[in-house]
């Protein structure tokens, strides 16, 4: 039996057929999609009017596996549940525009403006670091140390926005020639082959990594997962992504598979030197990071043909106390001052205990709203109470604490995903396989804020534990999806962009894949930490050098090697030989001899099993981990599963310090 899609809907449950009503269907779609002369369909409804479009350009994604009459395996209320999920979509972004025009969000529009060429290339040499180029300072931080650890396709990228600058720049100040930065005396130059490619023939090869192997090693990595392809796919994290990306591996416009099931499953290729997350490393390397991160993500995007657009945010006057509205910089300002070391707005982390305590089993949880007027009177009785202690949580429900939590992510005056980046998460709806748009996502995280990050990464947490308890809630991965992203991707003053329809149209699965692999996301990747050890050892170097040009600070150093040496001959501990600082422990110190198979939970067991019948057994209960210090890195919390012995030889002038984590 054959099923005929009609274009303009689509057929998410199994009905009997009739072909009598695809055309009814279509004749009574026909007039709200047909423009009316010198009328635009994008305008003539507002917000509405462009999601539906966007909804209409979904269908047409979704996989011809949904136009199939189900498996009998599959349940009565499953079956119910997949027919509803889009317009649980649409009742989402109808109850955003309701409670707009209800005054519930009171709150100015965030006004977004299109910058010009100059504008948008000054905007991303500052983010990634390279600000100094344009004052014409030669020789400042972190710009010529950030420029020793490029690999060539991140050289290439930096080269074309410096030139595109230059162009473009009309004011009358000194802007230092690309060829100052690239060139260099004692190599010679790599050219760059094939049509399209910028002109490399300034780029000298001691900016790149050395790539053949590595290259060797993506092509095995695919080699092997399509010899296996129902095993997790392993990813390799210690490539540069851009290095492996090819633009005929990118296949645009792919159709959307609504089971959750289809989504492939990725693991991370264990490293000798550990994984990192991202609250393991210091704010100045994490700082770092995310310049490598903003070039390696343009490199990628070039790499796969896809534009990197950006917005440019004009700062409007925001609130500055209160709880919904208020930007979270200035929210975690004030509740540190009551809660120091918070990460998290308190108000926020309020609502997710809320839910996660009563609400995860009830069924429609984020799909059935609550009480416009109750959550009204919630949010005016949360404003005056919430800081005082004094509001009774006991009175709010399930769907009115659920209504709450997406008002507050909706009315952030600046998006949870950033205005500026905005554009990149929708555009990671146009690359194709899961296994890239991945690798996009994954800088993406490392590009955001720290209050944002930390912000997404609780919802993410919370929305995956309402999928696991989906047999009682009815909220499958691709429901919660579907309710999230008009939260998300939709601000005040969004005005429809009829370019972004096929990215809008997607904003619910690039959803998915954050809920599903934020494990991963979370993760920094092996090469971006390699480059910020280069990046600090080339910045040492460089003060050093800097140095000897005074014979004070030159007799300064050398004293200070002298006694260096002899504290060493003092210690006399031999190579392979760490010593590790733990003091809130008994015993605050020990030499630990290394050998291959020595890891970081060794070093960690060892110092439990000595200080057991210390006298301070009151940390013992604190979870103590190992630390590098110093060296060619801040400050990096070490995966118990790290070679110690690998980690000695790439940092030797580290400390080891057992601690609590500083979260």
């Amino acid at each position: 039996m054959e099923i005929k899609d009609s274009c303009s809907v689509i057929l998410t449950a199994y009905q009997s057929y009739t072909p009598s009503r695809i055309p009814m269907m279509e004749q009574s779609l026909a007039p709200q999609l047909s423009p009316t002369p010198g009328h635009s369909p994008l305008n003539s409804s507002g917000p509405l009017c462009y999601w539906k479009v966007c909804y209409q350009r979904m269908d047409r994604m979704i996989s011809q596996d949904s136009l199939h009459p189900p498996s009998f395996s599959r349940s009565v209320s499953q079956e119910s549940l997949d027919s509803t999920s889009i317009d649980d979509y649409w009742s989402e972004v109808k109850s955003i525009e309701e409670s707009a025009e209800n005054g519930q969000d009171q709150h100015a529009a965030l006004e977004v403006k299109s910058a010009d060429e100059g504008e948008l290339e000054e905007a991303w040499l500052q983010e990634a670091g390279l600000s100094t180029l344009m004052s014409g300072s030669p020789g400042e931080e972190p710009a010529e140390a950030l420029f020793s650890t490029l690999t060539r396709m991140q050289a290439a990228v930096v080269k074309k926005r410096i030139d595109n600058y230059t162009q473009t720049q009309r004011k009358k100040k000194p802007v230092r020639d690309v060829r100052d930065i690239f060139a260099v005396e004692d190599s010679p130059p790599v050219f760059c082959s094939g049509a399209g490619s910028p002109n490399s023939a300034l780029l000298s090869s001691k900016l790149f990594f050395r790539t053949t192997g590595r290259l060797e090693s993506c092509a095995s990595d695919c080699k092997l997962n399509k010899d296996s392809p129902s095993l997790p796919e392993e990813l390799n994290l210690d490539v540069p992504y851009s290095e492996c990306a090819l633009r005929k591996d990118c296949r645009r416009n792919q159709r959307i598979k609504k089971d959750d099931a289809t989504l492939p499953k990725f693991m991370i290729r264990k490293a000798k030197l550990g994984l990192t997350v991202v609250g393991d490393l210091s704010q100045e390397d994490m700082k770092k990071i995310g310049y490598i991160s903003l070039i390696e993500l343009t490199a990628y995007f070039e790499a796969l043909g896809i534009e990197l657009k950006r917005n440019r945010t004009v700062k409007n006057k925001v609130r500055e106390y209160g709880l919904f509205g208020v930007p979270l910089t200035t929210l975690l300002e004030n509740d540190q001052k009551k809660f120091p070391g918070s990460k998290v707005p308190l108000i926020f982390k309020k609502l997710l205990s809320k839910l996660e305590q009563t609400g995860l089993q009830t069924e429609g949880i984020l799909r059935v709203p609550g009480s416009a007027s109750r959550v009204k009177n919630l949010r005016q009785e949360l404003e005056a109470k919430f800081y005082e202690d004094t509001f009774e949580w006991d009175q709010v429900r399930h769907n009115d604490a659920a209504g709450l939590l997406k008002m507050f992510i909706r009315e952030l005056p600046y998006p949870l995903l950033t205005v500026e980046y905005l554009p990149a998460f929708i555009a990671v709806e146009n690359i194709s396989p899961s296994k890239l748009q991945l690798q996009a996502l994954h800088l993406l995280m490392m590009l955001l804020p720290e209050p944002n990050r930390d912000t997404l990464k609780a919802l993410l947490e919370f929305l995956s534990k309402v999928v696991a308890n989906e047999e009682k809630n009815r909220m499958s991965l691709w429901n919660v999806s579907m309710i999230v992203a008009p939260n998300l991707f939709m601000y005040k003053g969004k005005t429809a962009n009829p370019q972004e329809m096929q990215g809008a149209a997607g904003a619910a699965h690039v959803v998915r894949l954050l809920v599903k692999y934020q494990d991963i996301l979370w993760t920094v990747p092996c090469f971006i930490i390699s480059q910020v050890r280069k990046m600090n050892e080339a910045a040492m170097n460089k003060k050093h050098q800097a140095s000897d040009k005074s014979k004070k600070k030159l007799l300064r150093r050398w004293n200070a090697e002298r006694e260096k040496t002899e504290r060493s001959e003092l210690c006399d501990i031999p190579e392979g030989v760490i010593r590790v600082h733990a003091p809130l422990h008994a015993k605050v110190s020990m030499a630990i001899q290394l050998d291959n198979e020595t890891k970081a939970r060794d070093v960690m067991a060892r110092f439990d099993c000595e200080n057991r019948s210390g006298p301070r057994g009151s940390v013992r209960r604190q979870k103590q981990y190992l630390y590098e210090v110093g060296g060619n890195i801040g400050e990096r919390c070490l995966d118990p599963e790290t070679y110690l012995l690998d980690l000695y030889h790439v940092n030797p002038q580290c400390e080891w310090i057992l601690k609590p984590r500083t979260t």
